[in-house]
This record gives structure tokens, sequence and C-alpha cells, in this order.
């Protein structure tokens, strides 16, 4: 079966208007993308995981529909123009899109990611590209964290960097489990993760099993009561810059004397804040930026 896309490019404050109106219009998708990819007006839009951007299209916006091979392609654009305010028609072009093995194609885009000086993401469907490496063997699924995101790496780095050679590590907000893996394949002694979605929990556990890592995951209730009191060497928490915030009490009450706190999801701009809300407990400092956001780590002195 094939498919056609109409391309239509718009100003910003039509994109959104624009996309339900052809949704409305009775298309089968609709994404948006940035009309100057790949020039030097080509803007970044990015917000914090999980969290929509600030700006949902871009200054100069490109509407992609897809529609059956036999749709009434200029009905669609001038009804869907009429509904959204465009006024007047709007030029667009026609892309057809080929039948096409779609796994393949969507495995095709996920390569295997060198991150840090010796840790590779391979997905199943490739060889590593170094097997004496660290390698995790990790696929896209539900749960977030495959590497690719600059937080997930800064704290894959810092993991890397500070080894944490016969200790105890906590993961909070583990989603993939892909640091409690990092952290464990890092030499340490005993490894928990936590995260409140239970479909995460599922995920980390089948992969810390394909990669014959030994590590514990748990939804914060029954963390709670298995390991009330327990304190870590290493607390690492990649989530948002508000819950962290919110949970700094909890996190550095983990944190065991001596030990340390490592903190990502959070944007260079935020990063005053999230350490000032962790000021009380632990000293904080960035220890390294990518793309906009930044890891803050410290130690417990007391």
């Amino acid at each position: 079966m094939s498919w056609t896309e109409i391309v239509i490019e718009v100003e910003r404050n039509h994109a959104e208007a624009l996309s339900d109106a052809l949704m409305d219009a009775g298309v089968l998708s609709v994404s948006v993308e940035d009309a100057d990819e790949g020039t030097s007006e080509e803007q970044p839009l990015f917000g914090e995981p999980g969290m929509e951007p600030a700006q949902a299209a871009w200054e100069h916006s490109r509407v992609i529909a897809l529609t059956e091979v036999n749709a009434d392609h200029p009905q669609i654009v001038a009804q869907s123009a009429q509904a959204s305010g465009l006024g007047s028609t709007p030029n667009y072009v026609l892309r057809p899109v080929a039948e096409q093995d779609w796994v393949r194609l969507t495995q095709s885009q996920f390569v295997p990611i060198h991150i840090g000086k010796n840790i590779w993401v391979v997905p199943s469907w490739h060889e590593a590209p170094n097997p004496d490496a660290l390698i995790l063997e990790l696929d896209p699924g539900l749960a977030f964290g495959t590497g690719s995101h600059p937080t997930t790496r800064l704290c894959m780095e810092w993991l890397e960097a500070h080894a944490p050679t016969d200790l105890s590590v906590l993961d909070y907000g583990c989603g993939s489990g892909i640091l409690a893996m990092v952290a464990k394949k890092c030499g340490a002694d005993e490894v928990t993760g936590v995260d409140i979605d239970p479909q995460a929990i599922e995920s980390a556990t089948h992969n810390a099993e394909r990669n014959h890592c030994d590590c514990a995951y748990y939804l914060p209730d029954a963390f709670a009561i298995a390991l009330n009191e327990k304190r870590f060497d290493i607390v690492v928490a990649n989530i948002l810059s508000s819950p962290l915030k919110l949970m700094a009490p909890m996190l550095s009450g983990r944190v065991a004397p001596g030990g340390a706190l490592v903190l990502s999801g959070v944007l260079a701009r935020q990063a005053e804040e999230v350490a000032a809300a962790y000021a009380p407990f632990i000293q904080l400092t960035v220890w390294a930026e990518h793309d906009g956001w930044v890891v803050l780590s410290g130690n417990l002195t007391s």
C-alpha cells in the first residue's frame, strides 16, 4: 500500500491550527518540521524530558499530512486553510510515500551510540563496533533512556569518570535502567533503581537480564518499604528540574556520608535554582554541560 504526503510551509502562528484542521479534514497523521532545517536559519527546539518545548513549532514550519493516495488533496487543503484561519489556499506539494519495510526502516534509524571514552549503546540488530568496550545492548522502547539524550549521556559519562567500584548506587527515576546498568558494569557492588512507572520497572528488569547486570528495581512505595533507611554511596537522578527540587530532602537523605549525588534533566539556565534547593543538604556544582543541559554533582560532607 502507498500513501501521499501534503507538504505545506507556514509561519509558526499557523502551524498548530493548520495541523488540527488537517486532522479534522480526515488525513491519517500530521507532523511539523523546521522548514529551515539544514540551513543557517535552523532553530533547535527542546524542553525537559517528558515535557513539551516552550514553542510548539518553528518560525518557518513545514506541516506534513499523510493521506490515502486517492484522497481529494485540493479539497483537504482548501478546507483546512479556511478552518485554520489561513484565508487563501496556500501553496502545497504532494509527495508519494511508497510501501516500505517499516521495521527495517525504523531499525536503520537507531545505530550504536558511543558515549564517553569506552561506552557503546548497541541495538540488538547491530554488532558492537568494539567488543572490548563497555557494551549495553538496548533497544528503543517505552521507557526513557537510550543514551541519545544529553542528560542520559552526561550521567553515563559521570559514572564512567567516577567508577563506582565496590560501591552502592541508587538510580532514582531509572527509566530503561541504563544508568543502573552502567554503574554495575563500571564495578558497582549493589545497584538499585526506582521509577514511578510500572512499565519502566518491567523494561529496566528486562534490560538488566539481557545485559547480565544484577540490579534490583522498585516502584517508590515498594522501595520505601524494602530499603527504608538504606543510604547509598552514589545517588543518580536524571528526571526534571521541578521534581528534583521537590525531592531535595529525600534524595539528599539517601546519600551516605561522603557519598556523591548526581543530578541531571536540568537545563543550564536552571542549574542555580536546582543547586539552591539542595544547598541546605549538599553543595552541588556543574560537572559538565552538553547541548544546553548540565549534570550537577557534589559530595555529602556529614
